[in-house]
């Protein structure tokens, strides 16, 4: 998964059987797809082989984003993503039984953009879900908008 770190929004994700870098990449892809481009962004990840495979690094460069990566050994450095793992897992992974893949992701696709991106509340955003930050940000408030006169 890729999660907007600034807003804690999950903005891109790919569920499959295996680990390999292909499934990274549909999740890098699908958050550039909802994204476009952005001017000056980081992608930080944890050191698995998926992230640092050649396909996905290329797909970084090819956008400008800079790359970074966690310190060998230290989970810290990539703490807001294991923090939504343990919630998707907790939240909603041990509460269910998936019939097969495909009903794994679309519970899993439910819980991402209807619970935790658009009704789970975080403290660092002011106690509102990551759509309701991101929206706040992007519409100013009436009461700050300058009046009009005829």
């Amino acid at each position: 998964m890729v999660l907007d770190a600034f807003s804690r929004r999950v903005i891109g994700w790919a569920l499959d059987r295996t680990l390999e870098a292909a499934l990274a990449v549909g999740a890098l892809k699908m958050a550039f797809r909802r994204r476009g481009s952005i001017t000056g962004l980081t992608h930080h990840s944890d050191r698995g082989v998926q992230y640092a495979s050649t396909e996905y690094t290329d797909l970084l460069k090819e956008r400008g984003v800079r790359i970074s990566m966690s310190r060998s050994g230290n989970p810290y450095d990539n703490a807001k993503c294991e923090s939504f793992m343990k919630t998707l897992k907790f939240e909603e992974v041990y509460r269910q039984e998936y019939r097969d893949l495909a009903d794994a992701r679309a519970s899993i696709e439910r819980f991402i953009e209807k619970i935790y991106n658009g009704k789970r509340l975080h403290s660092a955003l002011g106690y509102r879900p990551p759509i309701e930050f991101e929206r706040s940000l992007l519409i100013p408030p009436s009461s700050q908008q300058p009046e009009q006169t005829a």
